[in-house]
């Protein structure tokens, strides 16, 4: 079975799909709480689910977008017992100029890998539940996660920050560069 059909069966929306070339709709906090919890508890599910038959050595991230949902919710995990991240509303406010190009995969056409240019240093405004804004900075391969499903809520594909003229690559070759991104603090 390909890599895309095993995550379209564990409920990922697949690569095509117009959910996820659309902006997200934010959320109205703390009013919509109810919704905010009920949706980051599905995407946790759909990671537990993910994560059951897929190691992500690196770390996952899931939004809402990818399960059917058009909110901008989105949870990342990282490796190891570091705790997952969830973003709610996330907005980057401010990027490094100092950029770091490396293999991403997606849940939603698991089958290629594309080389993505991103900064190595993001701040990220979030929303929490009580409606209070937080900001964050994230560093390295945490911040290529958290940009990654940025995107997802902003509509966007990583293929759409990839260099003119670069083409993602099959899983199988992928595996054979030995260009993995290591995660880093």
């Amino acid at each position: 079975m390909r890599p895309s059909q095993q995550m379209r069966d564990l409920g990922v929306v697949q690569h095509g799909a117009g959910i996820l070339a659309e902006p997200a709709r934010a959320f109205t906090l703390p009013a919509e709480r109810d919704e905010a919890e009920r949706i980051t508890d599905e995407l946790f599910a759909a990671m537990e689910r993910i994560g059951q038959v897929h190691p992500f050595a690196k770390g996952m991230g899931i939004a809402a977008p990818q399960i059917g949902i058009g909110r901008t919710a989105a949870v990342v995990q990282p490796p190891g017992d570091t705790p997952a991240v969830i973003l709610l509303n996330p907005k980057i406010t401010d990027r490094s100029d100092e950029l770091d190009e490396q293999y991403e995969g997606c849940l939603s056409f698991f089958d290629v890998r594309g080389l993505v240019p991103r900064p190595l240093k993001i701040t990220v405004e979030t929303t929490t539940l009580t409606g209070e804004t937080i900001t964050t900075v994230y560093e390295r391969g945490l911040a290529r996660l958290i940009h990654h499903e940025i995107d997802h809520l902003d509509g966007l594909l990583y293929t759409a920050r990839m260099r003119t003229g670069v083409a993602p690559i099959p899983v199988e070759e992928y595996r054979q560069t030995g260009r993995a991104w290591a995660y880093e603090q």
